[in-house]
């Protein structure tokens, strides 16, 4: 159990276009709720979201995790790293031919607490998180008010051109 006053919020998006697209979520988040120093606080509803940058691929489950992590215990590179492991071990395979093609699993590091970033290896905030109706909707959900660059999650969906049938986002 971790101390209130070591709790350090973060938030991580998932998302999968497998035929299996539900277990992959599934598999992720338990995945990362076993490691050491880390706890599930809540994760947002999920969405069917539209392929972007790649329009000829099967549509993402997508949601959004709130984590809390022990601030003495992990730094963002450490979690970064871990979460590429945990994509591996659920057969993720990176094609740089096809940056945003299909994929098993992917699990992006939206924000360590207030850190900033930008070491290459690991950006902070997420780099195109505030583009993404599909990062963006269900972090509404956990934190609509939370400040990214200087303007809410709310503010930053409502810059973008989006719309949501249900739980269809299209972008």
């Amino acid at each position: 159990m971790l101390s209130a006053a070591a709790e350090l919020p973060v938030y991580v998006s998932l998302g999968s276009n497998t035929p299996d697209a539900a277990h992959m979520l599934d598999a992720a988040s338990a995945a990362l709720e076993r490691l050491e120093g880390l706890r599930l606080v809540r994760a947002a509803s999920r969405y069917t979201t539209e392929p972007q940058g790649y329009a000829h691929q099967p549509w993402f489950e997508n949601t959004v995790l709130e984590l809390a992590v022990d601030a003495a215990r992990w730094q963002s590179r450490e979690l970064l790293a871990a979460m590429l492991g945990m994509e591996a071990a659920l057969g993720r395979r990176r094609d740089p031919d096809l940056r945003f093609g299909p994929r098993s699993i992917d699990m992006d590091l939206l924000l360590f607490g207030n850190e900033t970033s930008t070491d290459i290896h690991c950006l902070l905030p997420h780099p195109r998180m505030c583009e993404r109706a599909f990062v963006l909707v269900p972090l509404a959900e956990l934190a609509p008010d939370l400040l990214v660059n200087g303007r809410s999650v709310s503010q930053w969906l409502e810059s973008l051109v989006w719309r949501r049938e249900g739980r269809a986002i299209f972008q």
